[in-house]
C-alpha cells in the first residue's frame, strides 16, 4: 500500500505535538504518479484494526493499515477521487468493535464571521460558539469544542470519552484568530472534559473551559458538557413586562443572599437550587421584598471567597445543583413576582493554574506587567480590557446571564478598581495612562460599551455599580458622557449612617451632619442605599451588634435605622439576617441563626421589617420620585440637640407621607411638627408599637393640624414621638390637585377697572371691624417673638 504521510507528521501526531492535525488526519484527496485517489488517516492508541465504511453504501469497506505501532492508521482508496462521507469501525485489543464518525471529517463550527466578530470584540452571542457545546453538526450528534489560545503550541481535548489521553483529539488552529476548534461526534451530556494546552514555553497544563456551562463539584474542576437551551421557561409574562420596566419609578427592596449559608440542610449540607426555591422564595415574598440579590453563583473553587474569585464565568456553581435547576429557581422567583439580581465580577480573577491565569503560557486574559495586571491587595489578576477578545468574553458573559438565565440585573463588583489605575497602590506600583492620569481608559471604554449594548439588547434590565468613589456620571447615559449604569450603590451614605448610628445617642448631636449630608448629593446619581454583607463581617459586627445600649435600645435603634433608610430617597438593600437581628457576624460556613426567632426581640423585628416592606411596596411616595428632587422635602433637619429629623416623601400625583425619626431614647410628648397642609393626619406606622417590641408610645387618634407655622411648614400638628422611634403620617383629607385653568380672553381696560371696583366694595362689606390691640395681646406677641428667637 502507498504511504502518503511524512514520518515527521506521523511522529508528531503519535506524540500529541502536531499543531494542525486536520491537515493530516481525516480524508484527503491525494495524487500519486498522476493518479487521483483518496487517503484516510486515523489515530487511535490501543486499536488493533480500523475500517473505512462508505456512509452512502455501507457494504463498501476499506481496511486501514497500521503505519505506526502507536496507533496511526492509513487507507488509500484508489477507486475514489473525491471526498465522500464515511464512518470508521474500530476494533480494540479485547475484540470490542464500535462504529462512529471521524472527528477529522467535519468542517469548522466556528465560521469566518465568528472569527471576525470575536476579533472585533462584538460577537455578542459568543457563548453559543465558544467552549464545549452539544450540537448536531453535519448530521452527526456530538459536541463542538472551541477555545482561544493564540500563543499555545498545541491544544487538545481530554475527557471521559477518550480516557483523558491528550493525543486522541488534538485541535486545529483557525488561521490567525488564535481560536482552536474540533467537533467530536458521539460525546454526550455529562461527559467531563478539559483543554490540554501545551503553552508558549512548552509547559503542558490542563485547563477548565473558560466558556464551560457546568463544572464538577469542588475540589474537582473539570468542565461538564451540558445543553445550553433545553430548559422550558414559564415566565413569558414576566419577561414581556420586563421590557417596559422602569426601576427609577418602581419599588425596589432587595434581600441580599448567599445561597450557601441562608439555610443549611442536615449535617450542614448545602440546600439545592430546587430546595431553595421551596424555602427561600416563599420567605422573600412573605417578607415583602421585591428583589433577590445573589452573591456570585458563578463557579469558584474556594468557599471562603464568597464567590468573588471566579474560575467558571459561564458556569452556575454545582454546589447547589445543575444549570437547569438554577433556571428553575429563577423561574420560580418570577412566578412569585420577585426579580433576581446577580453579583458579577469583571474586575479580577484568581491565579488558579487550571483556570484563566496565563492560559496559553502568556498573559492572555490579563496584563503581563503586574503594575497593570495584578491586584496586590487581593492576590488576583486584572483583566486586559483593551484586548478585544477579553472584553468580548466579559460582555458576552453579561448578556449570557441576562438572556439565557433570565437574570434581571447585574451588580458589578469593585467598579472603583476598574476605573482607577492606582486603586490600592502606592506610588511606583502603577502606570499612568497616556495622558499621565490615573483613569483606566480601556476599562472605562469597556464599561460604556457593555452598558450601552446590554441596555439596548435587553431593555428593562439593571446594571448596578458598586462604586465607592465620587466618580461623576456613573449612572448618566453614555451618550451624555456617563458610564451608563442604571443604579449605583450609595457607599457614602452607608459609611456616614453607620458611623452615626453606632454612636451612643448622647453623642449623636455632635455628628448630626452624618445623618443629613446624603441629601446634599442625592440627585447626582441614581442610588441604592445598602447595608450589605460587607458590613457584617471581619469584626465589624452584625447590624444589631452595632447598636449601642441595652438589648431593648439595640433593637429600637435598629428599627428606627431601618425606618429612616426606607424613608430616605434611593432603592433599598439589606443583607440576610439583618431583618431579624442576627447577633453573630455572617459566616459562609454555616446557616443563619434562625433559632433566634423563638425569642420575642428577633420575632418582633422580623414582623416590623415585614410590615415596613409591604407598606413600602404599597405607597408610591416611598419610591416613585427617588431620583427627582420633587419627591423629598425636609421638614426639620437642623435639630441636632434633639437628634430628631422629619421630612416629606411624595409621589407624582402629590400623595405625601411624613416621616419623623428620633435617634435618642427621649420621649417627645406633645411635639409640634410642621406639616404642609391643613387637614387631618393619621399614623400609619410606628416602630415603637408594642407588637414590634417597642414601648407603645403611639398616636392612636387622628391628628388635626392648625395654622400655627412650625419648622419649614405653614401648619403643624401635635403628636407624641417615641424614644428611638420612627413615625409615618398620612393625610386623610389631602388637598386635591387643581386642574390647570384655561386662559381667559383679555378684557378691555374699562371692563377690568369696573370689575376691580366691584370686588373692592364687596371685600369691604365682608371685612370685620378692626380690633384694638390690647396690652395682653402685645405681651403675647412679644413672648411669641422671644420664643421664636430662642428656637432659632
Amino acid at each position: 500500500m502507498l504511504n502518503t504521510t511524512k514520518l515527521y507528521d506521523i511522529f508528531h501526531i503519535v506524540n500529541g505535538e502536531h499543531g494542525d492535525p486536520h491537515t493530516i488526519l481525516g480524508m484527503h484527496e491525494v495524487e500519486q504518479d498522476g493518479k487521483k485517489m483518496v487517503a484516510v488517516r486515523a489515530f487511535l492508541p490501543g486499536a488493533t484494526a480500523i475500517t473505512v465504511i462508505d456512509f452512502a453504501n455501507k457494504r463498501k469497506k476499506w481496511p486501514m493499515e497500521l503505519v505506526h505501532k502507536g496507533g496511526f492508521f492509513e487507507a488509500i482508496i484508489e477507486d475514489r477521487e473525491e471526498w465522500f462521507r464515511y464512518q470508521l469501525e474500530y476494533t480494540d485489543y479485547t475484540g470490542n468493535t464500535w462504529r462512529g464518525y471521524d472527528p477529522y471529517s467535519f468542517q469548522p463550527t466556528f465560521s469566518d464571521l465568528d472569527r471576525h466578530l470575536f476579533g472585533a470584540g462584538t460577537h455578542y452571542e459568543i457563548y453559543e460558539k465558544m467552549g464545549g457545546r452539544l450540537m448536531t453538526h453535519q448530521g452527526a450528534k456530538g459536541a463542538s469544542f472551541t477555545v482561544w489560545a493564540p500563543n499555545a503550541k498545541t491544544v487538545s481535548v481530554v475527557g471521559d470519552f477518550n480516557n483523558w489521553d491528550n493525543r486522541r483529539h488534538p485541535m486545529r488552529k483557525l488561521e490567525k484568530s488564535g481560536v482552536w476548534e474540533i467537533f467530536i461526534p458521539g460525546v454526550q451530556e455529562g461527559d467531563r472534559y478539559k483543554f490540554h494546552v501545551v503553552q508558549f514555553d512548552g509547559r503542558a497544563v490542563d485547563k477548565m473551559d473558560p466558556y464551560g456551562l457546568f463544572t464538577e463539584l469542588r475540589p474537582n474542576n473539570a468542565s461538564v458538557l451540558y445543553p445550553l437551551k433545553r430548559y422550558k421557561w414559564k415566565d413569558r409574562k414576566w419577561m414581556t413586562a420586563r421590557k417596559k420596566y422602569d426601576v427609577h419609578k418602581s419599588p425596589m427592596s432587595i434581600y441580599e443572599v448567599h445561597l450557601g449559608s441562608w439555610l443549611r440542610g442536615e449535617e450542614n449540607r448545602f440546600l439545592t437550587y430546587t430546595e431553595l426555591a421551596e424555602e427561600l422564595i416563599p420567605y422573600v415574598k412573605e417578607m415583602g421584598y421585591t428583589h433577590l440579590e445573589l452573591l456570585p453563583i458563578e463557579e469558584h473553587p474556594f468557599d471562603g471567597s464568597w464567590g468573588y474569585q471566579v474560575t467558571g464565568y459561564y458556569s452556575a456553581t454545582s454546589r447547589y445543583g445543575t444549570p437547569d435547576e438554577f433556571k428553575y429557581f429563577i423561574d420560580a422567583c418570577h412566578e412569585n413576582g420577585i426579580g433576581v439580581i446577580l453579583d458579577w465580577v469583571p474586575a479580577h480573577f484568581p491565579k488558579d493554574d487550571f483556570a484563566l491565569a496565563r492560559f496559553d503560557g502568556t498573559a492572555l486574559y490579563e496584563h503581563q506587567d503586574p503594575r497593570l495586571g495584578e491586584h496586590i491587595q487581593w492576590g488576583t489578576y486584572i483583566f486586559n480590557y483593551g484586548r478585544k477578545e477579553v472584553s468580548n468574553f466579559l460582555l458576552g458573559n453579561a448578556l449570557f446571564w441576562l438572556k439565557e438565565y433570565h437574570i434581571d440585573g447585574l451588580r458589578v463588583d469593585a467598579v472603583a478598581s476598574l476605573l482607577h489605575l492606582d486603586f490600592c497602590r502606592d506610588e511606583g506600583q502603577w502606570i499612568p495612562n497616556k495622558y499621565g492620569s490615573n483613569e483606566n481608559l480601556e476599562a472605562i471604554e469597556f464599561l460604556k460599551h457593555m452598558n450601552s449594548v446590554v441596555t439596548g439588547r435587553e431593555p428593562g434590565v439593571m446594571i448596578i455599580a458598586e462604586d465607592s468613589t465620587s466618580w461623576e456620571g456613573v449612572t448618566k447615559k453614555t451618550d451624555e458622557g456617563g458610564l451608563g449604569f442604571t443604579l449605583k450603590w450609595n457607599m457614602g451614605w452607608m459609611n456616614d449612617f453607620l458611623f452615626y448610628i453606632k454612636k451612643d445617642p448622647i453623642h449623636r448631636k455632635y455628628h448630626h451632619n452624618k445623618l443629613t449630608f446624603g441629601m446634599a448629593y442625592q440627585y447626582n446619581e441614581n442610588y441604592v442605599l445598602v447595608l450589605s454583607h460587607d458590613e457584617v463581617v471581619h469584626t465589624k459586627s452584625s447590624m444589631v451588634g452595632k447598636m449601642p445600649g441595652d438589648p431593648w435600645q439595640s433593637f429600637a435603634n435598629l428599627r428606627v435605622s431601618y425606618g429612616f433608610m426606607y424613608g430616605h430617597p434611593g432603592k433599598k438593600l439589606l443583607f440576610m439576617g439583618g431583618e431579624f437581628g442576627q447577633y453573630n457576624e455572617w459566616s459562609e460556613a454555616r446557616s443563619l441563626d434562625w433559632h433566634l426567632l423563638q425569642y420575642a426581640d428577633h420575632k418582633n423585628l422580623q414582623a416590623y421589617m415585614k410590615e415596613l416592606n409591604h407598606l413600602y411596596q404599597k405607597e408610591s411616595a416611598f419610591w416613585e420620585l427617588d431620583s427627582d428632587p420633587n419627591g423629598f422635602e425636609w421638614i426639620e433637619c437642623d435639630d441636632a440637640d434633639s437628634s430628631v429629623v422629619s421630612f416629606i416623601r411624595r409621589d407624582s400625583k402629590g400623595k405625601e407621607l411624613i416621616f419623623v425619626c428620633n435617634f435618642t431614647p427621649v420621649v417627645h410628648h406633645g411635639m409640634h411638627l410642621g406639616v404642609p397642609h391643613m387637614g387631618t393626619y393619621k399614623e400609619i406606622l410606628n416602630s415603637d408599637d408594642e407588637r414590634f417590641g417597642g414601648s407603645g408610645i403611639i398616636n392612636t387618634e387622628p391628628l388635626k393640624s392648625n395654622d400655627h407655622p412650625s419648622n419649614r411648614c405653614p401648619y403643624s400638628v401635635t403628636l407624641d414621638v417615641p424614644p428611638l422611634g420612627m413615625v409615618i403620617l398620612e393625610q386623610l383629607d389631602p388637598p386635591k390637585k387643581e386642574a390647570p385653568k384655561k386662559k381667559a380672553a383679555p378684557k378691555k381696560k374699562a371692563a377690568v377697572k369696573d370689575e376691580a371696583v366691584k370686588e373692592e366694595k364687596a371685600a369691604a362689606k365682608k371685612a370685620p371691624a378692626k380690633a384694638k390691640k390690647t396690652p395682653a395681646k402685645k405681651a403675647e406677641v412679644k413672648e411669641e417673638v422671644k420664643e421664636t428667637a430662642e428656637e432659632a
